[in-house]
C-alpha cells in the first residue's frame, strides 16, 4: 500500500472519530478515491506525499474542470484534498499543506428553491400512501413530519434514539454537525405521527435507533433520501425533492410567519448567522414577486 494511500485511510478513520457526519465520510472518501487514481497512472505508483506540489495540484484542478463537474462540486472535493493534506502534516507527514494555496473556484450565487406550505402539507398527508401496500406507513409520515416540523439534517434525523425523546415536553435531542447538541420543539402534528408510529415500532434488542429499517436495524440516511424521494416522485412527480428541500422550507415559511433570524440559527444548528440570512434572501426574492405582480406601481 503506497503512503498516500496509507494517508487517505487514516484521515477517513480520523473523520469518523471526529463526529463527521457519514454523508461527509463517503463523499470525501470518494473524492480522494478519485484522486488516488488520478496520480496513478497504469503500472505507476503515485509519489510520495511530500513530491506532491502546488503544480500537481493545478494539474488535478484542470483536469477536474476538463470534465465540466460544476463548481460546488469542485470546491468540495478540493475541500477533502485540503483535509487530507491537513491531516498528513498534523501527523508529519508533510511540513505544509500547499493544497490550501490552490484557488477555490466561485460556486454560483443560488438562491435555493423552497417548497410552498400546501406543497409541503401535501407531501407529508401522503407520505404512507403509495402504488401498493407500502410496508411502514407509519414510520414514512414520521419521517416526514419531522423533516418539516423541526428542519433537521438527514443525517440529523437518522441519528435519533428513543431516548432522545422528551414525549412528556414534546422536545427532541438533535445531535448536530461537530458533535455538538440542540433541543428542538416537536409540533403537534409530528407528535401525533410519531405518537402512531412509536406504537407499533418493532421492539429490537439493543437498538436504541428511533427509525428502523427493514431489518430491525436503523434506518441510514441514505435510505430515508431513498423513502423522500419515492414519495416526491409519487405524489409531487417531482424526484428532485429531498429531505434538506424540507429543512430550506422549514427556516422560510418560519421566517416569513415572523420568526426572527437568531432564533431560526438555534433551531437549525447553524453556527454562523450568515448561513441562516441566505433565508432572508429567500422571502425577500418572494416578496418583491409579490410587489411586481401585485403593486399598480410595479
Amino acid at each position: 500500500m503506497s503512503e498516500l494511500s496509507e494517508g487517505i485511510g487514516g484521515y477517513i478513520d480520523d473523520l469518523h472519530r471526529g463526529g463527521a457526519s457519514e454523508h461527509t465520510v463517503r463523499a470525501y472518501a470518494s473524492d480522494l478515491t478519485e484522486f488516488l487514481e488520478y496520480l496513478s497512472p497504469p503500472e505507476c505508483e503515485p509519489p510520495a506525499a511530500g513530491d506532491i506540489d502546488t503544480l500537481i495540484f493545478r494539474e488535478w484542478l484542470l483536469n477536474l474542470y476538463e470534465k465540466k463537474l460544476a463548481a460546488v462540486t469542485i470546491r468540495r472535493k478540493l475541500a477533502a484534498v485540503r483535509g487530507l493534506f491537513g491531516y498528513l502534516r498534523r501527523t508529519g507527514v508533510v511540513q505544509a499543506n500547499l493544497a490550501k494555496v490552490v484557488l477555490t473556484p466561485r460556486a454560483p450565487k443560488r438562491l435555493p428553491e423552497v417548497m410552498t406550505p400546501s406543497e409541503a402539507i401535501a407531501l407529508m398527508e401522503g407520505a404512507g400512501t403509495g402504488p401498493g401496500e407500502r410496508p411502514f406507513p407509519a414510520r414514512d409520515r414520521a419521517i416526514f413530519e419531522l423533516l418539516y416540523g423541526c428542519g433537521v439534517r438527514v443525517g440529523e434525523l437518522a441519528g435519533i434514539n428513543l431516548d432522545d425523546l422528551d414525549r412528556t415536553e414534546n422536545w427532541v435531542r438533535i445531535r448536530g454537525k461537530g458533535k455538538k447538541e440542540r433541543q428542538v420543539p416537536i409540533p403537534g402534528k409530528a407528535v401525533e405521527a410519531l405518537n402512531r408510529y412509536i406504537a407499533g415500532r418493532p421492539v429490537v434488542h439493543g437498538e436504541n435507533a428511533l427509525f428502523l429499517n427493514h431489518r430491525g436495524g436503523r434506518l441510514t440516511d441514505r435510505g430515508i433520501r431513498a423513502i423522500v424521494k419515492f414519495y416526491a416522485t409519487y405524489i409531487a412527480a417531482d424526484p428532485s425533492i429531498h429531505p434538506h428541500s424540507f429543512r430550506h422550507a422549514y427556516a422560510t415559511h418560519l421566517l416569513s410567519d415572523g420568526a426572527d433570524l437568531r432564533s431560526i440559527q438555534e433551531l437549525l444548528g447553524h453556527a454562523r448567522l450568515s448561513t441562516t440570512q441566505k433565508y432572508t434572501q429567500v422571502s425577500l426574492t418572494d416578496l418583491m414577486a409579490v410587489y411586481n405582480k401585485a403593486h399598480p406601481k410595479a
